[in-house]
């Protein structure tokens, strides 16, 4: 049973700082170049709160953390953070282009998408609970860091992105009562429009808390952050020990849930790059990959356009791989190892993904890069854009790029529910939701 609770969100006050001043991307999407354009952006950015610089004087007494939770303290005392007056679900839209999308015919026109969800508080649910599903591994580093920052502040400040397959429903309610302007409005870097709209109406979230009710969810992004939630409810849980059975602030957390059923989820491919391999060359490659995949030799001066044409096409027909040098490039495809022990006990569901066929057969297999290296980023680094990675193979940064299409939403709905996980980094939602839109502060 998902439940669904509404909440007095903390914003920045727009007549105290420009909310496009202040927003940011996730944590872990914010570079250490992005990380200082948001210092000099302002004062009161929240790359401050989510993400400070390390100091060389930081110890027990003044770090990161402390930092974070002053500012926190000092915003929300001066005003330049302002609380609801009432109880509240958010209604949020991002309108984007594709990235990497070519406009139209008519100039200063390109065709945009749009992804629509709401911000609510969802119950924290173990696993096992058959609520919340995962499909993706975490990492304990990243999570010991935002359990820290969460301890300091007792809030969040980034909404876990929830899917849901709600045929519509949910969104016909609230797009009635989100029908005038925003009451939130900014574009990020990337171009992305966000909106958002305060609903108040007891009427309309409790239809859409029944609405919630027995649907499962699945975590899109925000992996680490919910696992961090979770363990910080039990730590809570554990030093109150009140035993009245009454949920508390720390048993939610924020999510913004976004129908898997609607028009507007999109889904980019993480490419691979191979780096410092000793022994490479492209016909020993080529040699070894055709124990694993059947194969066509491509052009080697491929650009970003055709790879990205060469591998829509031949993925109608199942696993497409496009593997790119300096001197030579292939497709590969019509895998031949599936079923066999190469896979250990990976389910043939899993198996057929095009990103498992590469890091099985390809990077461990072909390429003898350790898993525990994969995990690393010892030989392998990862890009969402083409082009760039065909610019680091030209250049000689890299010596092999892997391009894939993207796993699809059905793929990762059935992996998530069977209770299975994607190698990481296999799916990249875009556009990201801004952190620091609404907060939800625990006490």
């Amino acid at each position: 049973m998902a439940i669904i609770s509404p909440f007095r969100a903390w914003h920045y006050d727009p007549e105290r700082v420009p909310v496009q001043q202040v927003v940011t991307q996730p944590y872990d999407k914010i570079t250490p170049a992005l990380q200082e354009r948001y210092y000099q952006a302002s004062p009161y950015n929240l790359v401050r709160i989510i993400l400070g610089k390390r100091l060389p004087g930081d110890g027990a007494s003044e770090n990161v953390y402390t930092r974070s939770a002053a500012s926190f303290q000092n915003w929300r005392q001066t005003g330049i953070l302002r609380r609801d007056p009432e109880p509240s679900i958010y209604r949020y839209s991002q309108t984007f282009i594709m990235p990497g999308e070519v406009p139209g015919d008519v100039p200063g026109i390109a065709s945009r998408g749009e992804r629509r969800g709401f911000i609510a508080l969802g119950r924290i649910e173990e696993y096992s609970a058959g609520v919340v599903f995962r499909h993706e591994q975490t990492l304990a580093k990243p999570k010991a860091d935002r359990l820290d920052l969460l301890r300091a502040n007792r809030a969040h400040f980034g909404q876990i992105f929830m899917l849901y397959s709600g045929a519509g429903k949910v969104d016909a309610l609230l797009d009635s009562a989100a029908a005038t302007g925003a009451d939130i409005e900014v574009t990020d870097e990337y171009d992305v429009v966000h909106r958002v709209w305060k609903i108040s109406d007891a009427s309309v979230i409790a239809a859409v808390q029944e609405r919630m009710r027995d649907q499962k969810l699945i975590i899109a992004d925000g992996h680490h952050r919910y696992e961090t939630a979770l363990a910080y409810r039990n730590e809570r849980r554990a030093a109150a020990d009140t035993g009245t059975g009454l949920p508390a602030p720390y048993d939610s957390v924020m999510m913004t849930f976004v129908d898997m059923d609607r028009p507007g989820l999109v889904i980019l491919p993480t490419h691979r790059l191979a780096f410092g391999l000793p022994s490479f060359s492209p016909a020993k490659f080529h040699a070894e990959a055709q124990k694993f995949f059947n194969i066509e030799e491509v052009d080697a001066a491929v650009d970003a356009a055709r790879a990205t044409a060469i591998l829509g096409q031949a993925g109608h027909a199942g696993t497409a791989l496009l593997a790119v040098t300096a001197e030579r490039a292939f497709l590969l495809h019509s895998p031949k190892a599936i079923g066999t022990s190469l896979f250990g006990n990976l389910s043939l569901r899993q198996q057929s993904l095009d990103v498992v066929q590469l890091h099985k057969c390809l990077l461990e297999s072909v390429l003898k890069i350790s898993e525990e290296a994969i995990r690393n980023q010892e030989n392998v680094s990862y890009c969402r854009e083409a082009t760039e990675a065909l610019s680091q193979v030209q250049s000689g940064k890299v010596q092999i790029a892997f391009l894939m299409n993207p796993v699809s939403m059905e793929q990762v709905r059935d992996i998530a529910f069977a209770g299975e996980v994607l190698p990481q980094k296999s799916t990249d939602f875009y556009p990201k939701l801004l952190s620091g839109l609404t907060i939800y502060a625990l006490d």
